[in-house]
């Protein structure tokens, strides 16, 4: 079974762009618009190896995300890749595997995936 990843994030586009490129190497993909999205996913008994995180969203945003994420013993090992548009200074507090500025190189982003996916199953 494929290692899945949730993009969370409030740009459709790039999720769109996102969940292709994950499945055309050979990853689930899930996505949620906004942090609340994505913990209703998650709490609901969604599946996610990964989680490919925007910090800035509506409803909840990925700072807010995280703290909760962090908060739940469930969801607390979740490794968290972010990207987004905001400085790395701004980052370093969320304690993300990886942080990627926008606009984000694809083929990176993967490579960073696959090495925390491989990194769970070994």
């Amino acid at each position: 079974m494929p290692s899945t990843v949730l993009v969370v994030d409030d740009d459709p586009n790039l999720v769109r762009l996102m969940s292709k490129f994950l499945r055309l190497e050979g990853f689930a993909s899930a996505s949620a618009a906004n942090g609340q999205e994505a913990l209703t996913y998650l709490r609901g008994g969604g599946d996610a190896n990964v989680i490919l995180l925007d910090l800035r969203m509506p409803v909840m945003d990925g700072w807010a995300f995280r703290r909760e994420q962090k908060g739940d013993p469930d969801l607390a090992g979740i490794p968290i890749v972010v990207l987004s548009g905001v400085d790395a200074d701004h980052v370093s507090d969320l304690e993300a595997a990886a942080a990627f500025n926008k606009p984000v190189s694809f083929p990176d982003v993967i490579g960073v995936v696959r090495r925390l996916c491989d990194a769970q199953t070994a």
